[in-house]
């Protein structure tokens, strides 16, 4: 297998390295939205959060939280953007969460692509029962 990440998780391909644990690996995007913009991967090779083991998610959104601590605190930001792409824009075919550091009036306006508005109540509720419907509890509401 030919991963950036993984290579990174290796050793074998540098990286500012700034978090560690048994399961997880953070270092610095090389092409950071702001300085500080953090990479979080979990060590084993899983390309997209539908593929990470049930048994990965809390270590991997542990990880994150704290990493969210670390780089608020670090870069001295007001706050993080915690972010992932699964497939669409993921440039890594590796599972990874971006942790960004904000400040207001940084410039990054909510998300990076338009926003839009249902057509109304029905359109919503008919989009709610279609994801409901393809969850492993339907009953949430």
């Amino acid at each position: 297998m030919d991963c950036v990440f993984c290579s990174i998780v290796a050793g074998e391909t540098p990286a500012h390295v700034v978090a560690s644990d048994d399961t997880t690996l953070a270092f610095l995007d090389v092409r950071p939205v702001f300085p500080g913009h953090v990479l979080l991967v979990p060590r084993a090779h899983h390309e997209t959060l539908t593929d990470l083991p049930p048994a990965l998610v809390a270590p991997l959104f542990d990880a994150a939280q704290r990493l969210s601590r670390a780089v608020e605190a670090g870069m001295e930001a007001h706050g993080t953007f915690v972010a992932m792409n699964n497939r669409v824009s993921q440039s890594v075919p590796h599972l990874h969460v971006h942790v960004v550091p904000r400040r207001r009036k940084d410039g990054l306006r909510g998300f990076f692509w338009p926003r839009q508005r249902y057509a109304g109540e029905e359109e919503m509720a008919s989009v709610a029962a279609r994801i409901r419907a393809a969850t492993d509890n339907p009953e949430t509401s």
